[in-house]
């Protein structure tokens, strides 16, 4: 075994003996299937945490030649696979830590010099008979070394996107590493499989990419890997119950990144964590700082402030995510921003509806942070003063419930205000601190129309009441209320049994004030 090459299998190992460990080797069917074809060339890219590294460790154990791991899959997933057997152990394998040789080297020409010669200090101590015409030269050391002995190579990249994170302005180094990755394994024959995972795509310029060959998997486009990107809500559900932890929390705090087909994905580190803890909170934020967001949704572009406040208020934003140039710092449009945060982790996306928002309370516990260090003062006030706005309303306060969104409203008046839908994120902004105690729902089909927002409480929170709002723009209060009631808005709640409060909510443009009118049912 040696560093680069064959590296062994004990980083995998690891995992596996781990108190928890997610099995994931299904991958491994995948890229079996794809072995020596066109499509050997694969990027897998998401965000931290999020389980790249022991991907990547998993495919070096499985096919490292030097390796006996048959055992070591033994009852894994991808032992029932019929092409389990046929590749195991099969193969050389490359495998490279970009950071690692990032950090030793002061620039990216002195980088490359270290990683050629790491992997040909161990080709040529595997292949000592080969007759090498330029010992310096590690394409062509590859490719005699094919020639000679037509064994193939699986090459696994994990971090591949570390240039484009840590020297993010310097363009020629960028595009000087793209051209020493592509020169090293596109057409290449020795080449039988190439993984590279890390957090951003691979960079475009414009519709090229220097890497063109690769099939790409990313947060916004996870395609067939998509359960493979962290775990998905099944492997949670027996986490859960395994760990006696309340599923419905879980989802709350962790859940909230969607692929096609409706697969909710989780955050594995956060996950984990809460399970060996027994407690919920703030993990996979502890990885890395809320200053690089910070200073993302502080970009003065036109319209980027507007949109973060009204996904803090758990409204969707839909965006173009077309001219993202794949790195982190040709953002010319909030857009641009927005798509970067999605591959970041710190955004969702709906591929049907084209839309982000914040996945869940950890993330959504970041942008609180990240706002108030950016100085939105009126914002943080805002989320902080949520939690008095709502036990005036679970004590039926309508006059503080109705200044209570005046004052959001006017310090939060970046938002156009001038209609329902403006209204709406108002509101929900100044409830922000609902959701720890409910799931919101806006526009819920009811009873003859659509109920404008639901409150339902979460299995922890059945003391407080279910709450439905009406909203109206220049009417009245009291037409809301006569509106729920007309349309029969509470049979949307059939199966709730409990007090619930209806709240009319209006503004009235002349006088630019709210009124609010509160009534008690039971159900």
């Amino acid at each position: 075994m040696g560093v680069y090459l064959n590296p062994g299998s004990g980083r995998f190992e690891e995992s596996i003996a781990s108190e928890i460990y997610v099995d994931k080797t299904k991958l491994i069917e995948y890229t079996n299937k794809i072995l020596g074809t066109e499509q050997k060339y694969l990027c897998v890219s998401r965000p931290r945490r999020f389980g790249k590294s022991m991907t990547a460790n998993m495919l070096a154990a499985y096919y490292g030649k030097k390796n006996i791991t048959r055992e070591l899959f033994q009852g894994l997933q991808i032992e029932k696979s019929s092409s389990f057997e046929k590749n195991l152990n099969k193969y050389h394998v490359i495998f490279l830590n970009m950071q690692d040789f990032l950090s030793k080297a002061d620039n990216i020409w002195q980088m490359r010099e270290l990683i050629e010669k790491a992997i040909l200090r161990e080709l040529f101590r595997e292949y000592p008979k080969v007759d090498y015409p330029d010992k310096e030269d590690l394409v062509g050391v590859w490719q005699e070394i094919y020639a000679e002995y037509a064994d193939s190579f699986v090459v696994i990249i994990d971090e591949w996107d570390c240039i484009f994170r840590e020297k993010r302005d310097d363009k020629l180094a960028q595009k000087y590493y793209l051209d020493f990755l592509r020169n090293m394994l596109k057409d290449k024959t020795y080449i039988k499989l190439a993984y590279m995972t890390g957090i951003l795509p691979i960079k475009k310029y414009g519709s090229h990419s220097a890497l063109n060959m690769f099939d790409e998997y990313s947060m916004i486009e996870p395609d067939a890997l998509a359960e493979y990107i962290g775990f998905t809500e099944q492997e949670v559900k027996v986490l859960c119950a395994r760990y006696d932890m309340d599923f419905g929390e879980v989802k709350k705090w962790y859940d909230g990144y969607l692929f096609r087909d409706n697969l909710h994905i989780y955050s594995p580190k956060s996950v984990v964590s809460a399970m060996r803890s027994g407690r919920f909170g703030t993990y996979w934020n502890k990885t890395e700082t809320f200053e690089a967001l910070r200073d993302y949704i502080n970009m003065n572009f036109n319209g980027l402030k507007d949109s973060v406040v009204g996904l803090l208020a758990g409204v969707r934003k839909k965006i173009d995510i077309g001219t993202f140039a794949n790195d982190m710092t040709s953002l010319e449009t909030a857009d641009d921003v927005l798509t970067l945060l999605i591959h970041l982790g710190y955004l969702g996306y709906d591929p049907v509806l084209e839309e982000v928002y914040i996945p869940n309370t950890e993330v959504a516990t970041e942008f609180v942070n990240a706002v108030k260090s950016a100085g939105w003062d009126e914002v943080v006030r805002a989320v902080k003063n949520s939690e008095e706005l709502l036990e005036a309303t679970w004590r039926g306060d309508e006059e503080a419930v109705a200044d209570g969104i005046e004052v959001v409203h006017m310090e939060t008046s970046i938002l156009s205000y001038n209609d329902e839908n403006a209204l709406s994120c108002i509101l929900m902004l100044a409830y922000y601190s609902a959701r720890n105690y409910y799931t919101s729902v806006r526009e819920l089909p009811a009873g003859k129309g659509f109920a404008d927002i639901v409150y339902l409480p979460r299995k922890s929170s059945m003391d407080k009441p279910a709450m439905l709002v009406e909203l109206k723009w220049d009417k009245s209060a009291e037409s809301a209320i006569a509106q729920i009631k007309e349309k029969r808005y509470i049979k949307a709640l059939d199966g709730y049994n409990g007090t619930l409060l209806l709240i009319g909510i209006n503004y009235d443009k002349n006088s630019k004030k709210h009124q609010c009118v509160i009534e008690k049912v039971l159900t």
